[in-house]
């Protein structure tokens, strides 16, 4: 009997049929597999990690997340929470001891909760109808603040009379009169705004400190635990001046609010100094230019002295912290596509600590990522490269590492494609333009594969050095893939990311082409099977070039602009496009309009192009997909439209709408690849 078990254990530890498995590419149910790692906070004495975990559930086609901690180290990696819900947001108390997050846990209702970590004992300190938003621990950690909507009837001019007792009326008409009466993502909007709340941690009634008609931004506490900092758009104008916010220190005991900043422009996330001194905060002056820099102020607390410290770094502040000391921050930007966490001091040096931050965009390529500091100069960020999604990053001011590897136990066994950096010279100017290549896994260069443009959105953003599982999936099905950072980008310097101020699409035309020709120079990308696609401003640049040139077998516009007359009147925002991206209303200039529209071009197209968007798009509305759909009918163009049923701007709000975008994008591929 000992020598049977000893042969099955023998057999158990060396069998490949069970512990090994054949290696094979992405598909896109693996998707539902794919899992990343959000907002870690670290704790005040750098000693602990606490993350979101984030996973879906393909029985529900649900986005899930629960919290894990983890010591600096990487040692004692393990789940605070389980079970299929939404569990984010952490913030450690002041004394390390506790935590609050907001979780569904309970009857798929958001509320804040309170956990004790040397227990574990969990309490939900909310109950109210609405989730609560940002929140903020006061230094003796006796209370949270957080602002919190506060839904208010929405008023109307239009009496309907009584109806009889029993009869079946439609509901009753909606009646607008704001100019932002929808939002993309969130529908039409509830009368109703943000305010601001404090709460004892042993549990209550919120008291609510504000009752203005605006909304009010995260709270920040101050040291005396008396006041708060937070960033509003109190404007009369405020409809026409959406970027136009200050920081306001209010008074939690009457409610007293005093404005701490006053220029034209943005002031946002302040954040206190150690010693309770002065108020770090981002912003800029508003010169109504398509793309401004984000930069790092500093004022005292009483909003003297105000100084601008960032005013050599030409990147975008993304997001900051105090340095232990007080004499510096750290902070995190975007450097050529490469996510950075850097010092700065006072005087505005600025040294790199390590890169390869990013990670959170799990679909397409763009750069995003989150860090925290702890009060001995330890960080915690999400880092990611082409490789994987987020994963868990610690590091100090001398060193770096990564804590996790939440996607080994699928990637194992998946073979993705290989991601190569590209630069190139545009044709237009040789600017020097930077892309990466993808190639499907076995690549062999001697062959011809065919080729998929992808271009990103924004305009007024950037790809990177990042995991996408669209650009993934594609490369699985044999497509050399190319993405790209066309002027416009960002994480170039603000002088690149407006050569297409008041001039978009255009010349990021040739930029685009010439990464092809590039591209086609290597010699295994076929010329006759070349495709293009993009969402958002990828979209419009999309439609851009099939009206441009027929270099392409077959198109798909995701989500685009098609004319912009109909998307600055019909886009959520109204107030924002015409005056940033024009300079005037369409009545005003329409050659202006007429001519940066793709529909105005429709008539040279012959490339068979597919329109795909979320039908609850409120940015970029499905009447732009609509619209160029029926030119290209009229014209005789082969097309065809997706509508994802659902779905805002993000169509991947569920994990099968971002499945479905890809398989939709592959199905009108394959359809028009030579050589089948």
């Amino acid at each position: 009997m000992k020598k049977i078990l000893a042969t099955m254990l023998l057999f158990v530890a060396t069998s490949p049929l069970l512990f090994g498995q054949v290696q094979s590419n992405l598909e896109l149910l693996d998707i539902f597999n794919m899992e990343y790692v959000s907002d870690p906070q670290i704790s005040p004495d750098g000693s602990k990690i606490i993350y979101v975990r984030n996973f879906k559930d393909v029985m529900t086609d649900r986005n899930l997340s629960n919290l894990w901690i983890i010591n600096f180290d990487g040692s004692n990696n393990r789940p605070l929470t389980t079970g299929n819900h939404n569990d984010f947001a952490p913030k450690w108390s002041h004394d390390g001891t506790k935590i609050v997050f907001k979780s569904n846990m309970a009857d798929d209702k958001m509320k804040l909760y309170l956990m004790w970590l040397d227990t574990k004992e969990t309490m939900a300190l909310t109950n109210t109808p609405q989730s609560p938003g940002a929140v903020s621990w006061s230094y003796d950690d006796r209370y949270v603040a957080f602002n919190m909507f506060v839904p208010e009837a929405n008023k109307s001019i239009i009496k309907m009379p009584g109806k009889p007792e029993g009869a079946k009326w439609n509901k009753p008409p909606k009646y607008i009169d704001k100019m932002n009466y929808r939002g993309d993502g969130a529908g039409y909007y509830k009368g109703g705004n943000s305010q601001l709340f404090t709460l004892p941690i042993t549990g209550g009634t919120p008291k609510q400190l504000t009752f203005s008609e605006f909304d009010h931004g995260g709270p920040v506490w101050a040291k005396d635990n008396k006041h708060l900092y937070f960033s509003a758009n109190f404007h009369k104008d405020e409809e026409m001046e959406p970027a136009d916010s200050e920081i306001y220190a209010i008074n939690v005991n009457d409610g007293e609010i005093t404005p701490l900043t006053d220029r034209y422009g943005p002031d946002t996330h302040p954040v206190l100094s150690p010693d309770g001194s002065k108020i770090a905060y981002l912003g800029y002056d508003d010169r109504l230019q398509g793309y401004q820099l984000t930069q790092l102020y500093v004022m005292n607390t009483d909003g003297s002295g105000s100084e601008l410290i960032s005013d050599d770094f030409d990147r975008d502040v993304e997001d900051m912290v105090w340095n232990s000391k007080g004499n510096g921050f750290y902070f995190s930007y975007t450097d050529k596509g490469v996510g950075k966490l850097a010092s700065m001091s006072l005087s505005g040096k600025v040294d790199d600590i390590t890169d390869g931050l990013g990670g959170l965009s799990l679909g397409r390529p763009y750069n995003a990522a989150s860090f925290s500091a702890s009060n001995n100069n330890k960080f915690a960020y999400t880092q990611g490269d082409t490789s994987h999604p987020s994963d868990l990053g610690a590091a100090d001011t001398r060193s770096s590492k990564r804590l996790t590897a939440v996607n080994d136990d699928l990637f194992s066994f998946k073979k993705l494609g290989k991601v190569e950096e590209m630069w190139w010279e545009s044709s237009y100017d040789q600017r020097k333009i930077q892309g990466w290549v993808v190639t499907p896994p076995d690549f062999d260069p001697s062959k011809k594969y065919p080729m998929i443009l992808e271009i990103h959105g924004g305009p007024f953003t950037s790809y990177g050095e990042v995991y996408s599982a669209e650009i993934q999936a594609y490369a699985a099905e044999g497509y050399v893939v190319l993405y790209t950072n066309p002027r416009g980008s960002t994480s170039y310097g603000e002088e690149f990311g407006n050569l297409i101020h008041h001039d978009y699409p255009n010349h990021d035309y040739e930029d685009l082409m010439s990464g092809v020709d590039a591209l086609l120079e290597k010699g295994y990308v076929d010329k006759e099977n070349l495709f293009v696609t993009g969402g958002s401003g990828g979209g419009v640049l999309t439609a851009w070039i099939v009206g441009k040139t027929d270099r392409f077998k077959a198109a798909v516009v995701a989500k685009p602009v098609i004319n912009w007359t109909s998307f600055v009147l019909y886009a959520d925002g109204v107030q924002f496009f015409s005056k940033y991206w024009f300079g005037k209303k369409p009545w005003e200039d329409p050659e202006n309009y007429r001519r940066r529209s793709p529909l105005t071009y429709v008539g040279n197209v012959t490339t068979p192009t597919m329109l795909l968007t979320g039908e609850e798009d409120y940015r970029t509305p499905i009447a732009e997909s609509e619209q160029f759909y029926a030119a290209l009918k009229l014209e005789n163009v082969e097309t065809a439209m997706v509508r994802i049923p659902g779905a805002s701007h993000g169509i991947a709000n569920k994990p099968s709408n971002l499945i479905a975008k890809i398989a939709s994008v592959l199905a009108w591929f394959d359809k028009y690849k030579g050589d089948k």
